[in-house]
């Protein structure tokens, strides 16, 4: 049989393939024999090796639950073991977590003051202790906080502070019991750090401490900030007493707007202004002021004493302030209306209004920032490092005007002035955080309803020109 050309000679490449597949097929028999028993021994060190990997992750599981356990002891021995600080911040006992503070600070300042020419009360030179004060505050439970404060200067020991804030948020929070009433600029500064040692004459026609509630937060990331509510209502210048039992009270509210808070140019974020008021009726002879102070704190205006409250009383106190760098300043004016008569049940019933304003100005000569909660060494003291902390130069001026109507029904024209002006330049040295002195030259000069030679009350026949210095420990 002949067979085709097609398959009489094949292809030299299948017969190349031909010749490999038989070499392998003969070569593979002799080696699946051969190493049968290798590959036995290998799959046997496999399961050895699973076995003991299995008894290492068990080993690991056992060893990751002790340190687990370990981790969890620790976190409870912590949390259960309160922290304990001190720094010239004050005396701190906290939880673990913070949710509940106790802090303990204090304040001390010990002034002089001398009086120049015939302006003083003879006698009026003095040391003395302005405030003294131990400040308990904290927070329990993280959103409830409170503050207490007593006052041991002056001739007999007073509460000056103690309420309770409840703080959910940053942007409301209320607060309950005796505070300061949120109205003037200056008076909701703290008294450690204003530009001088007493606070301008606006300060008289402000209320300062009351006792009520208040809601107030911080809202658009920082830049307006609100206070108001319901107080008992005190007279000008004065603090509440621990109670009022009478029916009226007062609005009172603050809103203070730092529009460029939140800027990239430092020049703009110091500024801030806004605008504090409140409004209630005061009556009986208690509603009235008990007078109005120099910055020396000698008394220049008294209502007589047979005058009473009897009506409508409001205030309101446009403010703001400008910090940039070393450089401060604040102003703020002021009105305080209150309706009076001469007597009880006496005629006429009148309303008298009296304004006031300052402009305070404050410059850091070694360079740190001025701000409205004070100053901030860079290098505290330090006589043997020759490091002398941080030194302010400060000026203001200050007016207090009467109303016209207030003489001579109301008050004397021989004891009480019907304006002052007032001049003041000083000097701050900022030991370190809590130590500062600080030199003030104050002088007062006084207008009268009355004639000068009528003049009875020795405060104001002349000018004031006085001198006060201040030693100071916060903290």
């Amino acid at each position: 049989m002949q067979l085709p050309p097609t398959f009489a000679r094949p292809p030299r490449y299948a017969r190349f393939i031909a010749a490999a597949v038989l070499t392998l097929a003969a070569a593979a028999r002799p080696l699946a024999a051969a190493d049968r028993d290798e590959i036995k021994q290998l799959q046997d060190r496999i399961q050895s090796l699973e076995q003991n990997l299995s008894g290492l992750k068990q080993e690991l599981s056992a060893l990751e639950q002790k340190q687990k356990q370990k981790d969890e002891a620790d976190a409870a021995a912590a949390k259960a073991t309160p922290k304990i600080t001190a720094s010239d911040k004050g005396f701190s006992i906290a939880s673990a977590d913070n949710a509940n503070v106790l802090n303990l600070r204090g304040m001390v300042q010990a002034d002089s003051r001398w009086f120049f020419g015939a302006g003083g009360v003879p006698n009026n030179n003095t040391f003395l202790v302005r405030r003294a004060r131990i400040i308990f505050d904290g927070t329990l439970s993280k959103y409830y906080n409170f503050q207490v404060v007593p006052e041991f200067a002056g001739s007999s020991f007073s509460l000056l502070d103690a309420n309770i804030t409840v703080a959910p948020s940053k942007t409301l929070q209320f607060k309950l019991g005796k505070l300061k009433t949120p109205v003037g600029l200056e008076v909701m500064q703290t008294d450690p750090t204003l530009f001088f040692a007493e606070r301008s004459l606006v300060n008289n026609l402000m209320p300062n401490r009351d006792v009520g509630v208040l809601a107030s937060g911080t809202v658009l990331e920082g830049v307006l900030t609100y206070a108001g509510g319901i107080v008992n209502g005190v007279p000008d210048n004065t603090s509440s007493s621990n109670s009022d039992f009478k029916d009226d009270k007062d609005v009172v509210g603050r809103i203070f707007i730092e529009p460029f808070n939140n800027s990239d140019t430092a020049a703009l974020r110091g500024l801030g202004f806004g605008v504090g008021g409140s409004f209630g009726r005061q009556q009986t002879a208690s509603a009235k002021t008990g007078g109005y102070k120099t910055d020396a704190q000698q008394t220049f205006f008294a209502y007589k004493t047979a005058v009473i409250a009897d009506g409508d009383a409001c205030r309101l106190s446009p403010q703001a302030y400008y910090y940039n760098g070393p450089f401060g300043l604040l102003a703020e004016y002021a009105f305080s209306a209150i309706t009076v008569r001469p007597a009880a049940g006496a005629s006429p019933k009148t309303q008298l209004v009296h304004h006031a304003w300052q402009a305070a100005a404050g410059y850091v000569l070694t360079g740190e920032n001025a701000t409205y909660s004070g100053v901030m060494p860079n290098q505290p003291f330090d006589w043997t490092k020759e490091t002398w902390g941080a030194w302010e130069i400060t000026a203001r001026y200050a007016q207090l005007q009467m109303d016209s109507k207030t003489f001579p029904f109301f008050a004397d024209p021989g004891a009480s002035a019907s304006r002052a002006n007032a001049v003041g330049v000083g000097l701050n040295w900022y030991l370190n955080k809590t130590v500062r002195t600080t030199v003030d030259y104050f002088q007062t000069r006084f207008q009268h309803f009355s004639p000068a030679s009528s003049l009875s009350n020795s405060v104001i026949k002349q000018d004031e020109k006085a001198l006060i210095t201040r030693v100071q420990l916060n903290f």
